[in-house]
């Protein structure tokens, strides 16, 4: 049997910081800072819109969709799970004090304790589902 190189706590860190220093930062030069520090240099990140490639194009991506919410705050739901050198999170989100106005989960594939990939799933319910499944053009 092979096992993971990677640390259970390891994974459940990146996490839970991605969740908050990066998608959850409004200041550049903070999230670009836990960007290199958690992120491998050719991470992929898979969201409804699309594939983003590349720390600086990840960058670009969490800061906008930042500014179209910065209010918002992302709260997790439970612990981080993981097996191997994966795991997930759920979330939601919304703005501090009131109920998440959408919910989703990170899904992370870890290589040499950091994200070599992400896979974020938004619940399907959810308006921000709905608009980033529509405007497709990542």
């Amino acid at each position: 049997m092979i096992q993971s190189a990677e640390s259970a706590e390891r994974i459940r860190q990146l996490l839970d910081r991605n969740l908050q220093e990066v998608f959850g930062e409004s200041d550049d030069a903070r999230r670009r800072a836990a960007i290199d520090a958690l992120w491998a240099e050719d991470a992929v990140l898979y969201v409804p819109p699309g594939v983003i490639v590349g720390r600086d194009a990840i960058d670009k991506f969490a800061g906008d969709l930042r500014a179209t919410h910065p209010h918002y705050v992302y709260t997790p739901h439970g612990a981080p799970q993981v097996l191997h050198n994966a795991g997930r999170l759920a979330w939601g989100s919304g703005p501090i004090g009131e109920p998440p106005e959408y919910t989703g989960w990170d899904v992370v594939i870890v290589r040499d304790g950091k994200i070599a990939a992400l896979y974020v799933f938004l619940d399907e319910a959810s308006e921000e589902f709905r608009r980033a499944t529509t405007h497709p053009a990542v």
